[in-house]
C-alpha cells in the first residue's frame, strides 16, 4: 500500500512542477463544449502521469479526464486528474492541483492532492490515516452548522439546469461562512486538514474525488450524497463533512430538496 501512495505522491509532484512551468507562462485556452475549457497544460500533465502510472503498475486500469487512460482486467484502477480546477489554472487564480486515487476491487485504497503553489501533499491509505507534508491530520470539532466553514462548488456545464444555487443560499445565511473555490479535490482535502467543515456539490466526476473521499473518511469524516445515503464514484452529488455536523446537513438538505427554503431569497431593489 505505501508503494502505491509513495509512488503516487512522486508523480503528483512532477506533474505539478511541470504545471507550474505552464502557469508561469499563461498558457492559452480552448473550448471543449459550450462551457468547459482545457488547456496545453492540462494534456501535458496527463500524459505524463498517465506514462508514469503505466511504467510502473502497467496491469492496472487508468481513468483520466482528458481521455488519455486506459481500461484493464484488473481489480485495480487509478482516477486521475491532471490538473484538478483549470479554469482558475487559465485565468491564473492560483487555485488548482494534481490528483490521483487507487481503487482496488471498488474500494479506495489510496489517494494524493498535490498543490504546487503552496507547496502542500495531501495523502492518504486505507486504514492508515490522511496526511499534509507527511504530519497526520484530522477533520474539525466543529459541532453546529452554524459554526461551521463550508465549500462547494458550480459546474461548467448545464448551469441552467444546476439546482445548487439554492443549497448555496440556504447554507450561506445558515452556516458562519461559504467559500467556492472551484477546486473539488482542494475542498475535499481542506475538509480533512479541518480547515473546512464540510463539502457538498452536485454533478462532480469520479477524478475529480476519488482522492478527496479517502483523505476525509481516513482524517475521521464522513462522505456520503446530500440525501445522507451511501456514496460511490457515480453519485449524482456529494456531502463530505467533520461528521458532527452531517446529520444536520442532511436534515436541512432534505427541506430544500422539497423546495421548503428556510430563507426567503432577498430582494433585488
Amino acid at each position: 500500500m505505501a508503494s502505491f501512495v509513495e509512488a503516487a505522491a512522486e508523480i503528483a509532484h512532477e506533474a505539478g512542477s511541470l504545471l507550474r512551468h505552464y502557469f508561469e507562462r499563461r498558457v492559452a485556452f480552448e473550448m471543449k463544449g459550450d462551457y468547459d475549457l482545457v488547456t496545453e497544460a492540462d494534456r501535458a500533465s496527463e500524459k505524463l502521469v498517465v506514462e508514469r502510472l503505466s511504467k510502473q503498475f502497467p496491469l492496472h486500469g487508468i481513468v483520466a479526464e482528458e481521455g488519455g487512460g486506459h481500461d484493464s482486467p484488473s481489480e485495480y484502477r487509478w482516477y486521475v486528474d491532471p490538473l484538478d480546477g483549470t479554469t482558475n489554472f487559465a485565468h491564473s487564480y492560483p487555485v488548482w492541483n494534481v490528483t490521483l486515487g487507487l481503487e482496488k476491487a471498488g474500494e479506495l485504497i489510496a489517494g494524493v492532492v498535490f498543490d504546487p503553489n503552496r507547496d502542500e501533499l495531501f495523502t492518504a491509505e486505507r486504514g492508515a490515516g490522511a496526511f499534509l507534508n507527511g504530519r497526520r491530520i484530522h477533520v474539525s470539532g466543529a459541532a453546529r452548522v452554524a459554526d461551521s466553514l463550508l465549500s462547494t462548488g458550480f459546474p461548467n456545464h448545464n448551469r441552467a439546469t444546476n439546482p445548487n444555487i439554492h443549497f448555496f443560499h440556504e447554507l450561506a445565511m445558515s452556516a458562519h461562512g461559504v467559500r467556492r473555490g472551484g477546486s473539488a479535490a482542494i475542498d475535499l482535502a481542506y475538509v480533512a486538514a479541518g480547515r473546512l467543515d464540510g463539502f457538498w456539490e452536485i454533478g462532480l466526476s469520479p477524478w475529480d474525488m476519488a482522492a478527496g473521499i479517502l483523505l476525509v473518511e481516513e482524517a475521521g469524516g464522513v462522505c456520503t450524497d446530500m440525501r445522507g445515503t451511501g456514496h460511490h464514484l457515480k453519485s449524482p452529488h456529494i456531502l463530505a463533512d467533520n461528521g458532527a455536523i452531517h446529520n444536520e446537513l442532511v436534515s436541512l438538505f432534505g427541506a430544500i430538496w422539497l423546495g421548503r427554503f428556510p430563507h426567503a431569497m432577498p430582494p433585488v431593489a
